[in-house]
């Protein structure tokens, strides 16, 4: 229960609790508008209501997820590599992405038919004109 009265966890307390009077003190104000004849604010009075509900709602999944979860446990200092007997592999690791160059994959001799070759012809025209327009082409 301790973990759920740090300073960070004080602060979610309070504005889930400002957040759900404001939304149901709104959502009041909406009905009184609606008693007087404006039939818009009546969606609005169902409205407000289910936000707040939805803020209670992630409040308790939070503090069930809090409670839940085991006690953080700060290792004073890290144990020796020699110690260790298997790899920290819960640990995910983060690489660089791998760039690479594509090279056009050149055809076989005589395997690219005619059609291919004017529709390539064509796509090379359009990337040697980037202001052309398809209508254009001289081919």
């Amino acid at each position: 229960m301790r973990r759920l009265w740090t300073p960070a966890w004080i602060a979610r307390h309070v504005a889930m609790v400002v957040l759900v009077v404001g939304f149901l003190g709104l959502g009041w104000w909406q009905v009184t508008r609606a008693a007087e004849g404006n039939a818009l604010s009546l969606g609005y009075a169902i409205e407000w209501p289910v936000f707040a509900g939805f803020v209670v709602f992630v409040w308790w999944r939070e503090v069930r997820h809090t409670l839940r979860g085991a006690p953080a446990q700060r290792p004073t200092s890290a144990p020796p590599a020699a110690a260790r007997t298997e790899p920290a592999a819960a640990t995910p690791v983060v690489r660089r992405p791998v760039r690479v160059s594509r090279v056009p994959a050149a055809p076989a001799a005589g395997a690219e038919d005619g059609d291919l070759a004017e529709y390539n012809s064509y796509l090379s025209w359009l990337n040697a004109n980037p202001g052309a327009k398809p209508g254009d082409y001289p081919g």
